[in-house]
């Protein structure tokens, strides 16, 4: 019985560690797109000798597509913490199942 309790604790530790990773990439994943975005209308201003105003629509760009990055990453990844819970909550009642016997 002892061993399906720290089983059961693992795989809360597990999921909140998973739900910190999830949190950081994402938001790592949101400052990707945007410090891309920058760089690129950078290197277009300075390098092509490009008008200045066209670090707004690739910023802009650049923040659109690192949230469309992000909730897709989020929504992946739930599903995946989802899909971890069942599984190890399947076990755990298979084996308290199993000790009653």
């Amino acid at each position: 019985r002892l061993l399906c309790n720290t089983d059961k604790r693992h795989s809360k530790a597990y999921s909140a560690i998973y739900v910190i990773n999830i949190v950081f990439q994402s938001i790592f994943t949101l400052f990707m797109y945007i410090g891309s975005s920058i760089l690129i209308s950078w290197l277009l201003v300075n390098k092509l000798s490009l008008p200045n105003w066209i670090y707004a629509p690739i910023i802009i760009m650049g923040i659109l597509s690192g949230f469309f990055s992000m909730i897709k990453f989020i929504l992946t990844a739930m599903n995946a913490l989802d899909h971890i819970e069942k599984s190890n909550n399947t076990k755990w009642r298979n084996n308290k199942s199993n000790e009653k016997e």
